[in-house]
């Protein structure tokens, strides 16, 4: 079956995606066309990126790296879940995502943000990083106002109308990620 992982962005000690993530995974649990699974970057204490080599060479040299990439390589698409900190994504989840490279590769990914303008800066940031490692990026995304999807700015209270646009973008993230599974079955090239 088809298994997604539900990235967890960020780090911050009393931080919102943790309640985001389990919210858009309960909401996808329910669903019987792909399996669901949450990736929290805090379980995986990566330091700042310590590979002496770019990850595109595949010569992962320090064993939380190689964890990592067990853990990113056996998704077939990825929901990432991100806060925007000053107009992009947070440093977290882009140092996770910078320790590996192939283990990415021609796979589907969607986005749900959240900030005090939806997060959408953030997602223009990683949709350029996405492209730069072959991953496929759907077109709908969530985007959740600070001020609208939360109380006092913290506890988190979807409103409504967010939920057909979860469904809307998991429903392309699925199609694209099922379409995808002929090129990785082939072994398309990295480069």
């Amino acid at each position: 079956m088809t298994t997604i992982a539900v990235i967890l962005g960020s780090t911050r000690p009393g931080r919102n995606s943790e309640a985001v993530a389990r919210w858009i995974l309960d909401l996808a649990s329910a669903r019987t066309d792909a399996s669901f699974e949450l990736v929290d970057v805090a379980d995986h204490d990566l330091p700042l990126l310590d590979e002496p080599v770019p990850a595109s060479m595949g010569q992962y040299q320090n064993e939380h790296t190689k964890r990592w990439a067990e853990t990113v390589a056996r998704y077939d698409g990825y929901v990432f879940v991100t806060p925007e900190y000053n107009h992009s994504t947070s440093g977290a989840l882009k140092n996770a995502i910078d320790y590996v490279y192939a283990e990415w590769n021609n796979k589907a990914a969607s986005f749900v943000s959240y900030g005090s303008a939806g997060g959408v800066r953030a997602v223009e940031h990683l949709r350029l990083i996405a492209a730069e490692l072959q991953i496929a990026t759907v077109r709908a995304q969530v985007s959740l106002s600070l001020a609208d999807d939360f109380e006092n700015y913290s506890e988190f209270t979807p409103r409504e109308q967010a939920l057909p646009q979860v469904e809307t973008m998991l429903d392309q993230l699925v199609s694209w990620t099922k379409a995808l599974e002929s090129v990785r079955a082939e072994g398309a090239p990295a480069s």
